[in-house]
Order: structure tokens, then C-alpha cells, then sequence
């Protein structure tokens, strides 16, 4: 019997371990092949140049400027090699005096730890052109190596700087959020720069290396090589010259786009600043000057300044009544200010219209007919017809960051203030004021579905899978409505934008607005004029348009701070760009 015990033990025992062998050679064979390729082959990455950024007819906007870059030897810093060291930094600073000895110093002693084996990158860009002449020089000292290096160039400086953006060096949270940035020295840090990121950092090449047991390289197993991606804009840099020397010496945006398709011809955020200042790290004295200026040059007003729109938003609001039951024969009465409780809410024509109905009140942009049409649907209703707009969300245009604005209701002043709404407050949204905030995108958004019945999403990538459209759900015979008050803004002898707009040579409609960015006290009598009130004072200058009316191909909305009634502010800038338009082809007259 104990035979036979012994037997079945020592046949569970070799079962035991012939199931082990199968598992460590047959079940495991992935596992440790995959290890042992690990040990084996070795990957080495390479990126790509940064892909360079056109223009829709392929000028350049964002390219890469060639060069070199000085790195040097750790571990100088001893009695034997301090003099050799120095003698780097003074022949540095001697043959490239942008850079001085002492912040050369500096730099090698923070970055010379115990610990790095790498050489130092003591320079990191010196342009083909400037350093060629010196290269001997500094190739034939043992303890420099000189390496290739690009560095980002914006051929047009300060011209569409807020739209395209700028690069800065890749940092630790850069590669917390995506290991493969540790591949790279650059990131986008705004613009079309930091949205289209990855596509301008291209693919990674990737080198497969056999190496023996002592790393020493035996073969190169596959080598896929980088690739460069560019992106081109729908951005016309003519345009934008133009626009730029158009609009010099003033703070605002402008925006030119196709209302067909979303198109951005071009786009300005004023002041403007140079991103090639940021290329290499922007020095301390630069940083402060932007930070400081009250007109807020590092701001992209175009996605991230919130303005109330003044009268631009009165077609959205004339629609809403229409929408909420109000007739479109409706007319009031103007005398130039409406009572309501103890406050006396005042049109800015101080003799009052008269008599007004829809087509009147956008023309001449008569506050007393919204003010009175508002009282009748509430704040609610407005809100529920300018949402259809996009106002109060992102227009989805492929900028970073971009703000939303504020289209405000009662619930939404509850959640925020915790406060109940008030009438008064449904009377000054209906002009534009109050809590209701805007962005230059979304009033180009909303001009261009005005004219077009579609609401549009505007983008800079020039491909035809960045078109998209929704339908606006607003009858036609409104809309057509609204269209007409606008025409007669542009184009009728009462209209307020009537004397700036007589030299285009297309028919426009269009939408002035003026928006106070201070209250008026009830103790003033009458308005004060913009020119009574200190600058900073003084109200947002809007002109928004379309053209050519008949047949609307682009939408155009100028926005000056501080620039007083819009007309006069906006409105030959205006006027000029679609000449501009018709002179570079893109407006065909029918």
C-alpha cells in the first residue's frame, strides 16, 4: 500500500512539474521574449521640424529659422578647467554680445549638477547666418560641442500675433499631461500655435537598434523616419496688413469672415505684440511692458474680451418679439425716455423719434421701441431667442481658451447673484447693456446667420472638414425684416451709420452700436456726449455689417474701445475693408 502511495506522490509531483515547464516556456514565451527584446533593441525618437503655418495662399506666417546651438562639458568647474570655462564665456559673449558673461556664467552653474552627464546647453540659438563665420572657432575647442538647433520665426511680427500664437520650451506639466512631449523642446503656448499642436509637432521618428549585452549597437532593426506636418490657414495676410495698418493707434478687434463657410479672411486683436519675443523666453523689461499696458495687448480680444454689444444686439431682440407675439406692424411712441418706477430709462435721441416701428428702430436704432417691447415678453423670452444666436456659448472657433460672454435670464442672475430679477434690468438688456456680455466672435457669428439663416462656426484651418453649420430656426419673413433695417442703417439718409458707409463701393447692411461702459446718473439731464468723458470712460464703438446685401458673402464686424458712437469710430474702417474685399477679388458684384 505505501508503494503505491509513494507511486501517485511522485507521479502528482512530475505532473506538478512538467505543468510549471509548459507555463515558463510555452505560456510565458511572450512575456520573456517581450524582455528580452527590451534588453535586446533600443528606441531612439526624432521629431520633426515644426511645421510651419501658411497662409490660404501660402504665404508664410510661422516658419523655422535655422541655426546652431553652443553646449558644453559638465563638471568644469574645478581648477583645472575654470580658466577654460571662463575663457568659453568670454569668447561667447565677445563674438554674440546679446549675450553677456555673467548670464552665461549663471546658466552653466545652475544647470551643472552632480548628477548631469549631458552636455549644457549654454546657447540655444544662434541663426545659420550670424554664427557660420565663427563656427571654426568654436568647433576646434574640445570641451564645446555645436549642435543644430531651429528656432520658431514670424516672418510678419506684431501682424495676426493673437490668432497664431506663439511657441515657448516644453516644461515638467507639459509632460505630466503627455509623456510624448518629453520628445520635444517646443509647445504651443496660444493661438493656432497651442490648438494645433500636435499636428505641428509632427510624427516622431522612430529608429529601432540592436545592441548586445553591453549596449554596444550590432544593427539597426527598422527606422521609420519623421514627418513634418504644416498648416494652412484661410487667413489672407494681404487682408490683414491692411486691416493692420487700417486700424492703427486704436484698441479693439476686427474680423473678416465668409459667411458661406466660417472662414476667417482675417482677424485682429489691437494692441498687437511681436511673438517672436517669446520664442526664446521673453526678458523681464518686455514681460512687465505688456503686463502693465491698460489696453491689455496680451489679451485676444477676438475670443476673450467680454464687451456688452450696445445696439448690435437689437436685430437678435427685434426677432425675439416677432417670435413672442408681437406684431411686426408694431409701432411706438419715442419722446425720448420711458418712466418706469422712479427711474426714467432715456433713448439716445433726447427729442425722441416719433413714431417707430421695426425697420425704424434698427435704422435709427431708436432705445425706447426696445424698451418697450422688452417690458411686454420679459427676459426670458430674449434669452431663449439669443441663445438660438450663440450667444452665452463658445462659438467653437480653433482658438484656445475661448470665453462664452454672459446672455443672462433670471434664473441665471439667482444661481450667480442670488438675487431676483428686476424689470429695469429686462429694459437694458434689450440695448445691449446690463449683465449681458459678448465676445467680437460671437457678434461675426451671429451677423453672418442674420444674413444667411445659418449659424456658421468660424475656424482658421483651411479644410473643408472644418465647415460646419446648424440651421437657425428663425423664420425667413423676420429675418427679411430685420435685413431691412439694417440696409437702411447703411444706406438710407436716416441711418445711422449712413454718412460713414457712403464711400463702399458695395451695398452694406449693417448694425452700429454704442456701449457704455459706465452708468449715466439720473441726475444728468441729458446724455453726456462721449467726448465729455474721460477716455477710459468713454463707450465701446461696434460696427457689425454684411455684403453685399443682395447677396451676402462676407460678414465684417469692427470693434473700437473707448471709440465713442460706432459710426463715427468704426464705420469708414469699415467701409474701406470691403473695398479691400472687392479689390482683392473676393466680392463679385451681381
Amino acid at each position: 500500500m505505501r508503494v503505491f502511495i509513494i507511486i501517485y506522490f511522485a507521479i502528482a509531483i512530475s505532473i506538478l512539474i512538467l505543468i510549471r515547464v509548459f507555463s515558463l516556456s510555452i505560456g510565458k514565451n511572450d512575456y520573456y521574449a517581450d524582455l528580452s527584446n527590451k534588453n535586446y533593441l533600443k528606441q531612439e525618437f526624432t521629431p520633426p521640424p515644426r511645421g510651419a503655418i501658411l497662409d490660404r495662399n501660402g504665404e508664410y506666417l510661422a516658419i523655422n529659422d535655422i541655426g546652431f546651438k553652443i553646449t558644453i562639458k559638465p563638471h568644469l568647474q574645478n581648477l583645472e578647467t575654470i580658466n577654460d570655462l571662463e575663457n568659453i564665456f568670454k569668447m561667447t559673449a565677445k563674438y554674440f554680445p546679446q549675450f553677456t558673461y555673467e548670464d552665461l556664467k549663471k546658466k552653466y552653474e545652475k544647470e551643472d549638477g552632480v548628477y548631469n552627464h549631458e552636455n549644457i546647453v549654454l546657447v540655444e540659438h544662434i541663426p545659420y547666418e550670424v554664427f557660420f563665420k565663427y563656427y571654426p572657432i568654436f568647433n576646434s575647442n574640445d570641451y564645446i560641442e555645436i549642435k543644430s538647433s531651429s528656432s520658431r520665426f514670424y516672418p510678419y511680427g506684431v501682424i495676426g500675433a493673437h490668432f497664431i500664437g506663439y511657441t515657448g520650451k516644453i516644461s515638467i506639466p507639459d509632460i505630466d499631461k503627455d509623456t510624448n512631449q518629453k520628445h520635444f523642446e517646443t509647445i504651443g503656448r496660444s493661438g493656432i500655435e497651442q490648438y494645433y499642436n500636435k499636428q505641428l509637432q509632427g510624427t516622431l521618428g522612430v529608429k529601432t537598434i540592436k545592441v548586445n549585452s553591453v549596449y554596444k549597437i550590432v544593427g539597426i532593426a527598422s527606422n521609420t523616419p519623421p514627418m513634418i506636418h504644416d498648416i494652412q490657414t484661410t487667413v489672407d495676410i494681404r487682408l490683414q496688413q491692411y486691416i493692420h495698418e487700417r486700424f492703427a493707434n486704436q484698441t479693439g478687434a476686427v474680423i473678416v469672415m465668409d459667411v458661406r463657410n466660417g472662414e476667417i479672411l482675417a482677424a485682429g486683436s489691437f494692441p498687437e505684440f511681436d511673438n517672436n519675443i517669446f520664442v526664446n523666453g521673453v526678458s523681464h523689461d518686455n514681460w512687465e511692458k505688456i503686463i502693465n499696458d491698460f489696453n491689455h495687448p496680451f489679451t485676444n480680444k477676438l475670443i476673450n474680451g467680454k464687451y456688452p454689444p450696445g445696439s448690435v444686439i437689437k436685430m437678435g431682440v427685434a426677432i425675439s418679439f416677432l417670435e413672442n407675439g408681437i406684431s411686426p406692424d408694431t409701432t411706438v411712441e419715442c419722446s425720448g425716455s420711458m418712466p418706469l418706477g422712479n427711474r426714467s430709462f432715456r433713448c439716445w435721441k433726447t427729442t425722441g423719434h416719433g413714431e417707430t416701428g421695426f425697420v425704424k428702430a434698427i435704422r435709427e436704432s431708436c432705445d425706447d421701441f426696445f424698451y418697450k417691447g422688452s417690458l411686454k415678453i420679459g427676459v426670458d423670452a430674449m434669452y431663449q431667442t439669443l441663445v438660438k444666436f450663440g450667444m452665452g456659448e463658445q462659438t467653437g472657433v480653433d482658438q484656445p481658451n475661448e470665453s462664452k460672454g454672459i446672455n443672462p435670464n433670471k434664473f441665471w442672475k439667482q444661481k450667480v447673484h442670488k438675487l431676483p430679477w428686476y424689470q429695469g434690468e429686462t429694459v437694458v438688456s434689450s440695448i445691449g447693456q446690463g449683465f449681458l456680455t459678448v465676445t467680437p466672435m460671437q457678434i461675426i457669428r451671429y451677423t453672418a446667420s442674420l444674413a444667411t439663416g445659418k449659424l456658421v462656426k468660424p475656424h482658421f484651418l483651411k479644410d473643408e472638414n472644418a465647415i460646419s453649420s446648424k440651421e437657425l430656426n428663425v423664420s425667413q419673413a423676420h429675418l427679411a425684416l430685420v435685413k431691412q433695417g439694417m440696409f437702411e442703417v447703411a444706406n438710407h439718409s436716416e441711418g445711422t451709420a449712413f454718412s460713414n458707409l457712403r464711400n463702399s463701393l458695395v451695398k452694406i447692411g449693417a448694425k452700429t452700436g454704442t456701449a457704455q461702459v459706465i452708468g449715466i446718473p439720473q441726475s444728468e439731464k441729458k446724455r453726456m456726449q462721449e467726448h465729455e468723458l474721460a477716455y477710459f470712460q468713454r463707450s465701446h464703438a461696434w460696427l457689425t455689417s454684411f455684403a453685399p446685401y443682395e447677396n451676402p458673402q462676407y460678414a465684417v464686424t469692427v470693434l473700437v474701445e473707448h471709440g465713442g458712437h460706432g459710426a463715427s469710430a468704426a464705420g469708414e474702417i469699415t467701409g474701406d475693408i470691403y473695398n479691400k474685399l472687392l479689390e482683392l477679388g473676393y466680392i463679385f458684384k451681381k
